[in-house]
This record gives structure tokens, C-alpha cells and sequence, in this order.
């Protein structure tokens, strides 16, 4: 299902569920205008569509104990695809590197990692990333403090664009 063969009911069910995935589906439906059941097809749908790709807690890494956090810059000696995959491989491996994101560019890859204190992150640096197969350089920024974090997208830039095109 593409994006936009979403109607307006589908856009209003991904938007609530994005900012509460906890709640009932008889909520969701009050809350996007229709009755239960054909809201809960709607997000079966959504989901073996592949737009619903899980539900999740968010938790707060700092009082669980990961006191740091660090954006690492990854390049590499090839970018062959064969070599990118590997790279992306180790990463799914690797529990300190919370997400992986290929770039255009000067550098082959951020990594947003988190670790208990700053020698679990250096020991993690120093032992699996800086030897991996393939890794080039790595440059690392400390995060001081985080002044956004919002997951997900914002459905009312969708919405305005769509009220544009009408």
C-alpha cells in the first residue's frame, strides 16, 4: 500500500496510534470517527502493509543507566555493496549501536550508539568498530544534551501538503 493511497481515516489512525500505540482500538476508533471493527481492519491492513512496523515503550536510557550517548561517523575503504551490507550486519549485532543510517557523501555511516559510561563506549570503539573489516575512520561526537527527540513523522506537514493539492 503506498502512501498515497492512504485516505484521510487511514492518516488519522497512524497519527493517533504514533502518539499513543497503547490504547484500545474502541479509543482508536472514537478517536478517528468510526466504529470498532472497521478500525481494527483498517490496522491490520496498515500493518501487513508494512506502515505499522511494531508498538513500542518508549524508555528513558538515562535512568536506566546509559549515561552516554555518541553519534560515531563511519567511513569505509569500499563501498561496495557487498562491503556495506557486511558493515550493516555487524551493526545489527553490535547491542551499544541503537540505529544505523547510511549516508551520501564524505562519510559512509552515522551510528547513534549508547552505553553506560564513557569506558563501555571507548572499550566498544576501541575493540569492535575502529577493527572492524573495512572501517577507514571513525569520528565521534559525545552528546551534551538532547534538545528534540521525536519519533516518527509529522502528519500534519502530510496534511497541509494534501490540503494544497485539493
Amino acid at each position: 500500500m503506498a502512501a498515497s493511497r492512504l485516505d484521510d481515516i487511514d492518516r488519522k489512525i497512524l497519527a493517533e496510534l504514533q502518539a499513543d500505540g497503547r490504547m484500545t482500538n474502541v479509543e482508536l476508533a472514537r478517536r478517528v470517527g468510526i466504529s470498532a471493527p472497521p478500525c481494527l481492519r483498517r490496522v491490520r491492513v496498515l500493518e501487513e502493509a508494512g506502515l505499522i512496523r511494531g508498538y513500542h515503550a518508549e524508555v528513558d536510557a538515562r535512568l536506566l543507566g546509559f549515561e552516554v550517548s555518541v553519534f560515531a561517523l563511519v567511513g569505509l575503504h569500499s563501498q561496495a555493496e557487498a562491503d556495506l551490507k557486511a558493515f550493516e550486519q555487524l551493526c545489527e549485532n553490535w547491542p551499544l549501536v541503537r540505529e544505523c543510517h547510511m549516508l551520501n557523501g564524505e562519510i559512509d555511516f552515522i551510528l547513534k550508539c549508547v552505553a553506560p559510561d564513557l569506558s563501555t563506549f571507548q572499550s566498544f570503539l576501541t575493540e569492535q568498530l575502529t577493527s572492524a573489516p573495512n572501517v577507514a575512520s571513525v569520528r565521534t561526537s559525545l552528546v551534551i544534551r538532547r534538545a528534540k527527540d521525536e519519533p516518527g513523522v509529522p502528519f500534519d506537514v502530510i496534511e497541509d501538503r494534501l490540503s494544497r493539492m485539493a
